[in-house]
């Protein structure tokens, strides 16, 4: 399997380029609009024909490319089940996998963040948690009707019961890549000696702002990332 984790400095996004060496099929998980012309750089490099962008759910942060790179490369955009898109060619359900020859990878619902998020499962191995679950930490829950009781559950009954699997968030502010399952579990403060009621009182004490590309991040996301011009 061929996997590059790449990031966005302006919105602290990783997005994650999956891909079969002996098709060079590939698919690129959370893509940002203005990285287009990286990924696209790299698939051309790395000799890869995009399949599938993929989103683990609808950003409010960061507009995806996944527009950009369908009238580029004729790949599939997929989004999960429930997500607010009109766009999608295809809505992923829980359970489901999407194959590219010998890599596969596994949708897990793992709403909570937002109602329709999902968290996917490469190979076996490699844990795209999205914005659920970070590295030492999880996503906000206080609007898209993002719950914190719901992540709670999420993270504890779906996620951490999974193998030790490698885990690759979707965000990080503090410059870490990867971390594990075993590691999340016993180290994250969002998490450790939390029930779901404590969990769901400390997520309400935040009080954060919202980000800054919210207004146009989440209808452009609706539109899988296209940009409606004033």
């Amino acid at each position: 399997m061929l996997f590059r984790q790449l990031f966005d400095a302006a919105t602290s996004t990783y997005t994650y380029l999956i891909a079969d060496p002996q098709t060079q099929e590939a698919i690129l998980v959370d893509s940002v609009l203005e990285q287009v012309d990286r990924d696209r750089q790299l698939l051309s490099e790395l000799g890869l024909t995009l399949k599938y962008c993929l989103e683990t759910h609808i950003h409010a942060d960061h507009v995806t490319g996944t527009a950009q790179l369908r009238e580029a490369t004729g790949c599939a955009g997929i989004v999960p089940e429930y997500a607010q898109a009109t766009c999608a060619n295809r809505f992923i359900k829980d359970g489901e996998v999407l194959q590219v020859d010998q890599v596969r990878v596994e949708a897990i619902a793992t709403p909570g963040h937002t109602d329709s998020h999902m968290a996917y499962l490469v190979k076996g191995t490699h844990l795209l948690t999205g914005d659920a679950l970070f590295i030492r930490g999880c996503g906000r829950t206080d609007f898209q009707s993002g719950d914190a009781g719901t992540l709670y559950d999420s993270v504890t009954q779906r996620l951490f019961t999974l193998p030790s699997t490698l885990v690759y968030p979707g965000h990080d502010y503090r410059g870490h890549t990867v971390s594990t399952i075993g590691e999340e579990k016993q180290w994250n403060p969002r998490f450790v000696g939390r029930d779901r009621a404590s969990f769901a009182q400390f997520m309400a004490s935040l009080n954060l702002p919202n980000p800054q590309k919210m207004m146009e991040a989440v209808p452009a996301n609706e539109r899988c990332g296209r940009v409606l011009v004033a």
